[in-house]
């Protein structure tokens, strides 16, 4: 809804000022307040339209404005809207048989509400099974560093991104990190054409000098996403994964962005032919419509907690996990991504980027641009021999000229200390060919634009 008459906005923006906390940012005096949505389009309250570039928050799979998931909530909402997962009820029964469909696999579903719980419950869930296995020595975790798994203690332990942590230390103990697969900055020195692995040897590493028995998990993305979309080589999640098997460790695997059709799979690890002992998912899971998140733990890792003491079943609950209503929302959601081929989209997407967009490669300063599915991210640089990271005027120049041609696209800010410059796109998996054509054509002018690359 578009507000005309100025002091309506300033009386918003001035209770804006006084009463909310916006998320990543520094004091926000001036928010844009958007308003309403529909397909990969958002407007504000001033009736400007953006594409919204980054799906929200690498969520709203299925686009803004489905009447059809609205329809579902409100029935579900006057037929039942709440019910404890102490208990059951019918959507979220219904919702987890479908999970172990897309999953293609065996799992148990525990519900939450977001990617950080979904992945607390993960390693709850990991150290509570090698106690129960006689192993309580296992308890610890690799990550990579670039890689974010979520805001609470121990998700954020898990996390290997510094400034996401600075001032909130210490957090969940028994996290280690590793160089990532980055191949652009290879740590090891090495090319994607010329690459040994040796980022999944570091896990093995990792595990060997932390002791094999002491470690619980593996915590990965498909790809790296929020910490600038770092795609692996082909070959080093399936390694990761024998490497897991060959020393007892679980491999956890977290597809709360990589998900439900944003690789051009059903999920991330799809593309690479794995089969984890855990998945943690969100986000797409809903489209972003409702809260919901779940955890799939294999049924061979279920069998564990079925039997024992008073203390061997999972002693965790969430008050809002599971909600009905959040549940038939995923519901709708998933029978959207179905029915519509949004999947296939996707790849679909990504494709017409990768061709599309690929003078961009020359541009003076695009260090490298990496697509997974229809996600994207542009590697800005000062000097493409030096790979010196991209100032972060450069950066916020970039972002700002898109959005002033009504293009919201996102970065890689608060992640790495030097590394903030890495552009992010993530549309909607139902973009038209319309949507797509404005995004290409939209970079393409900022790129172009003499100020922009030689100034920032």
């Amino acid at each position: 809804m578009a507000i005309n008459d100025p002091a309506d906005k300033e009386a918003l923006l001035e209770n804006d000022r006084k009463y909310v906390w916006h998320h990543m940012t520094p004091h926000n005096d001036n928010p844009m307040i958007v308003a309403s949505g529909d397909g990969s389009w958002v407007t504000d309250v001033d009736g400007n339209r953006y594409l919204d570039g980054m799906s929200g928050l690498w969520c709203v799979n299925v686009g803004h404005g489905r009447k059809e998931i609205a329809e579902a909530a409100a029935q579900q909402m006057m037929t039942l809207a709440y019910a404890t997962m102490v208990q059951a009820h019918i959507p979220s029964i219904e919702l987890a048989a479908k999970l172990n469909a897309w999953l293609e696999g065996e799992y148990r579903i525990f519900f939450s509400n977001s990617g950080s719980d979904a992945n607390e419950v993960a390693f709850k869930i990991a150290r509570q099974y090698f106690h129960q296995k006689g192993k309580p020595a296992k308890h610890k975790f690799i990550s990579r560093h670039r890689a974010y798994h979520g805001n609470s203690m121990g998700a954020l332990g898990a996390t290997g991104q510094a400034q996401r942590k600075l001032k909130y230390e210490p957090l969940g103990v028994g996290f280690s990190h590793v160089a990532p697969p980055y191949c652009y900055r290879c740590p090891f020195g090495q090319t994607k054409d010329n690459c040994s692995l040796q980022c999944a040897e570091a896990i093995e590493q990792a595990i060997a000098w932390e002791g094999p028995d002491s470690v619980a998990g593996v915590i990965l993305e498909p790809v790296i996403t929020g910490g600038g979309m770092l795609v692996p080589h082909e070959g080093y999640l399936p390694a990761v994964a024998r490497i897991c098997e060959k020393y007892d460790v679980l491999l956890i695997v977290d597809e709360v962005i990589c998900g439900f059709g944003r690789s051009g799979r059903k999920f991330g690890h799809h593309n690479y032919g794995v089969k984890p002992d855990i998945v943690t998912m969100a986000k797409g899971l809903t489209s972003a419509y409702s809260p919901l998140s779940a955890t799939a733990v294999s049924a061979e890792l279920y069998e564990v907690f079925k039997s024992g003491g008073d203390t061997s079943h999972f002693r965790h609950v969430n008050t809002f996990g599971g909600n009905p209503v959040s549940c038939a929302v995923a519901l709708a959601n998933l029978r959207v991504l179905e029915d519509e081929g949004l999947i296939a989209r996707s790849a679909v997407i990504g494709e017409a980027f990768a061709a599309r967009l690929a003078r961009l490669r020359e541009h003076p300063n695009v260090g490298d641009m990496r697509i997974f599915g229809s996600a994207m991210g542009i590697e800005l640089v000062e000097d493409r021999d030096t790979k010196e990271p991209a100032k972060p005027e450069r950066v916020a120049a970039i972002v700002a000229a898109c959005k002033s041609k009504g293009l919201l696209i996102g970065k890689n800010g608060d992640t790495v200390p030097g590394f903030a410059n890495i552009l992010t796109l993530s549309p909607p998996l139902s973009s038209t060919d319309d949507d797509v054509d404005f995004i290409v054509k939209t970079l393409l002018e900022v790129f172009s634009v003499g100020s922009i690359s030689s100034k920032g």
